[in-house]
């Protein structure tokens, strides 16, 4: 993949303002973590996998310029830029996954003074950032032989190259087949409201010669009757030990459907993805958005003036409609997660 979502460049964070897709493709650079975090916040940088990276270098950069005189003056200034990038989306678990990576680097690392402990952190992110190449590769790698020729899948939000370091996750598995020869046809879901299937999904397939058919969201259940669906491949943001998932809204209907018409269901994440102190999905915290997400399309306002709104970010899938979960160390029924721990 071409496609560079986010890395780290001249002491800075550097990303594609993912808002902007597909009319402009615009890199922006970041020297300070109160404009990161907005950053995260208005999903101009988005996607499980990417947000892990997203954390640890926003840590760095939250942390770099630290005058703390000792040890302990540092990790508690660590805390409190950990804390403040957390509260930025608190559904995917990745992001406090990266962060609880940088915190425990700088509590193992064995230098003696804060700048020695900036160096393992900043290596730390970078390990995270390559970590995320490698199992984005295993992944497509386990995820490709599940992908037959004359199949057609479906999929739900963005979950390729820019939602990751690399690859992507249920993207990145297509890209595998792709690569392997196979012969598919995708249908890209919308995802209403922030449409990051019509911008992003389809602006990555056709970028690598995928032949997509993008479709409004409640057109999933007429092309599933009408038989034009052999599977269903979407990504996560947050699993639950039991194999419950978080993912964009609009994920559950999905599943709900492919699960009436016998359609194979399959969830790409990685296992940083999965946290195994959440017993099951009802504990996921669900983020909700601004009312304008719902009121209003490219500045256009589409909604009547005051009207009440509610505007949740994610939904969660039971484990018992998710057929499996690619993850890099292979595919896995729901009720096997508990055993990787």
């Amino acid at each position: 993949m071409a496609i560079q979502t986010i890395r780290w460049d001249k002491n800075s964070i550097k990303i594609i303002d993912q808002t902007l897709l597909p009319n402009r493709l615009v890199y922006l650079k970041f020297r300070d973590i109160k404009s990161f975090w907005h950053a995260i916040k208005k999903l101009q940088v988005r996607g499980a996998p990417a947000l892990g990276v997203a954390a640890a270098y926003g840590v760095y950069l939250g942390i770099k310029d630290s005058r703390a005189k000792d040890r302990s003056e540092f990790m508690r200034e660590l805390d409190k830029i950990i804390r403040f990038v957390g509260s930025s989306r608190p559904t995917a678990v990745n992001l406090f996954w990266g962060m609880e990576r940088m915190r425990d680097a700088a509590s193992a690392s064995r230098s003696a003074n804060v700048s020695g402990i900036k160096k393992d952190l900043l290596s730390e992110a970078h390990k995270i950032y390559e970590e995320d190449r490698a199992i984005c590769r295993k992944m497509a790698e386990y995820g490709a032989r599940l992908i037959k020729d004359g199949d057609v899948v479906l999929t739900h939000c963005n979950a390729g190259a820019l939602a990751t370091a690399d690859y992507g996750t249920a993207l990145g598995v297509l890209y595998r087949a792709k690569e392997k020869g196979r012969k598919f046809r995708v249908y890209a879901d919308e995802t209403r409201p922030l449409l990051q299937g019509a911008r992003l999904t389809t602006w990555e397939l056709m970028h690598e010669g995928i032949d997509v058919t993008l479709i409004c969201d409640n057109m999933a259940a007429h092309v599933m009757a009408r038989g034009k669906i052999t599977k269903v491949i979407v990504g996560a943001d947050r699993i639950t030990r039991n194999g419950d998932a978080a993912n964009k809204i609009g994920t559950y209907g999905v599943a709900v459907l492919a699960k009436y018409h016998k359609i194979p269901f399959y969830v790409a994440a990685p296992v940083s993805t999965i946290d195994f102190r959440m017993p099951h999905g009802s504990r996921i915290p669900i983020e909700e958005r601004r009312a304008g997400e719902i009121t209003m399309v490219g500045g256009k306002v589409l909604a009547p003036r005051g009207v009440k709104t509610y505007c949740p970010a994610f939904d969660v899938t039971p484990a018992k409609l998710i057929t499996a979960i690619i993850t890099e160390r292979g595919v896995l029924k729901p009720n096997e997660i508990s055993k990787i721990r």
